[in-house]
């Protein structure tokens, strides 16, 4: 095996791989060089107050997501991939989140979206609620609701938005203004046993526990519905039809609950979302599929927006508020792609949701905003086999298993559905279209639904603030930490100018010098 690495490394060093600028040392050096320059201009803190925040949790992903999502990113632009930089790699500040939920070890989206955007670790499978909420346990759950970022905005006077690709009342967005001892009581349908408890499911929370959210766009139509109700998109599809048992119209619902003299605009499809004036619009709701939106590889660019042209609108709206705004933005689906095996489904949409960071950079300014990126989780996704330099990032590695001589993909999964054994042994990848959108990489161990992973995840920030994030942290850091920098929530002490001994100085050293020329 060794003297095989040997002879792959010798491949790997060809000059066809290296372009000419970096056979060149003083290529790296001067690269080198300016990375330091840009490090040491980061000794200026941003010590602003973060008028608006912004955090942006791509579901499931994991760093190795990240850096196959970079390769993907450069190869979709014609590049080779790997010098490429995602959006969020422009971060000048880097920290790492240990992700496990208080009773999981590998945790799960509900428990994690709790610590990210309520401040507090919690159990899994549970939203906004604390460890002593055991899941299912409606009867538990009774004092021990926890608050969100979300509502800390608000109460500081700030707009606050929702943006995601999955349902609006799945994990991540319903820890923000939901409180569930299960994140799967997404209507009344699912929650019988609940309702005699006197819990409330998820979509009826969002529109009842925060109604004056400004921005709520993603998908989970069915879920606003009486049971049986016709989906406007899909009127002869079961599936799609309504859920809800106690036969409410919680899109109504949402309407009536607006202050008189507001106007509050609900749509459906993409070309009513970009066809509104939004000076002219004071609440607005979007829910554009049945469940989940739709990959991004597979969506109807007719009907559906994007996770980027949702944030656009998102932002315009937001920005009206002169104290500032909170929006979270989910790429949701990254999760989805890779509990199916579907590399390719997963990688896409976390490029889209990098292309929405860039977006939102070129819509606010770091001097006053502070946005942050990372993950609830990872997956047992991975990609290796000594690839050259430039491989397709979903393609073959340059070498066959010597164990059983067939070719494998560079992208692998730990666990999952990929997982084949066709005449006693494992699929030949080769007799497949392993670049299909659908192909499910191979696994090592059977299951229906991949797992997610349990290592650290990254944290990206830029800012106000956004030193804040560095090291190893816990996940339930992230809201107290950005919540400091909008001087929002529990920590407001220092909020006044003798509270920052930066911003006294900048304000003072102005008067000290003319006061020094005077005398």
């Amino acid at each position: 095996m060794k003297a095989l690495f040997l002879i792959l490394l010798a491949q790997l060093g060809s000059a066809s791989l290296v372009p000419d600028r970096e056979k060149d040392p003083e290529y790296w050096r001067g690269q080198a060089q300016e990375t330091l320059r840009a490090a040491l201009r980061l000794q200026r803190l941003n010590q602003n107050v973060a008028k608006n925040l912004i955090l942006f949790l791509g579901d499931g992903m994991g760093v190795s997501t990240v850096t196959a999502a970079r390769i993907l990113k450069g190869q979709l632009q014609n590049h080779k991939g790997e010098e490429s930089l995602l959006e969020m790699d422009k971060f000048p500040y880097v920290a790492l989140a240990k992700t496990y939920n208080t009773n999981a070890q590998v945790p799960d989206s509900a428990g994690t979206a709790t610590a990210y955007l309520c401040g507090v670790k919690a159990n899994e499978g549970t939203v906004g609620v604390s460890a002593g909420v055991t899941r299912d346990r409606c009867n538990t759950t009774k004092g021990q609701e926890v608050t969100s970022i979300l509502r800390w905005a608000k109460d500081g006077g700030k707009a606050v938005g929702i943006v995601t690709t999955t349902r609006v009342t799945h994990a991540t967005p319903s820890a923000a203004y939901a409180h569930s001892a299960n994140r799967d009581w997404y209507s009344d349908g699912e929650t019988p046993d609940a309702l005699e408890g006197g819990c409330k499911d998820i979509a009826r929370q969002l529109v009842e526990n925060i109604p004056d959210i400004e921005v709520i766009l993603g998908g989970g139509r069915k879920y606003m519905f009486p049971k049986n109700a016709s989906d406007v998109e899909y009127p002869h599809e079961d599936k799609h039809r309504g859920t809800r048992l106690d036969r409410r119209d919680l899109v109504q619902a949402w309407h009536d609950a607006k202050p008189p003299g507001k106007v509050a605009k609900y749509v459906w499809h993409r070309r009513d979302l970009l066809a509104l004036n939004l000076s002219r619009v004071d609440f607005l709701l979007g829910l554009f599929e049945p469940g989940d939106m739709v990959y991004e590889l597979d969506r109807n660019n007719e009907t559906d927006p994007s996770l980027t042209e949702m944030v656009a609108v998102a932002i315009r709206m937001l920005q009206k508020n002169p104290r500032g705004f909170f929006l979270l933005v989910e790429g949701g689906r990254i999760d989805h792609g890779h509990h199916e095996g579907k590399a390719k489904q997963a990688l896409h949409e976390a490029v889209e949701l990098d292309r929405a960071i860039g977006l939102a950079a070129r819509l606010t300014s770091p001097q006053d905003t502070l946005s942050v990126v990372t993950a609830d989780h990872s997956h047992v996704f991975t990609f290796g086999g000594y690839t050259p330099r430039g491989n397709p990032i979903f393609g073959l590695a340059p070498m066959q298993s010597d164990v059983d001589r067939k070719p494998f993909t560079s992208i692998l999964y730990g666990n999952g559905p990929g997982y084949k054994i066709v005449a006693g042994e494992r699929e030949n990848v080769s007799a497949v279209d392993f670049a299909h959108a659908n192909y499910q990489a191979q696994s090592a161990v059977p299951l229906r639904q991949e797992t997610h992973g349990g290592e650290d995840v990254a944290v990206f920030a830029r800012g106000p603030m956004a030193h804040l994030l560095h090291g190893v942290h816990e996940q339930n850091y992230i809201p107290h930490a950005m919540a400091y920098a909008a001087c929002i929530g529990s920590n407001r002490a220092h909020c006044n100018a003798a509270g920052r001994p930066a911003a006294a100085a900048s304000i003072l050293l102005p008067f000290l010098a003319l006061l020094f020329l005077l005398c």
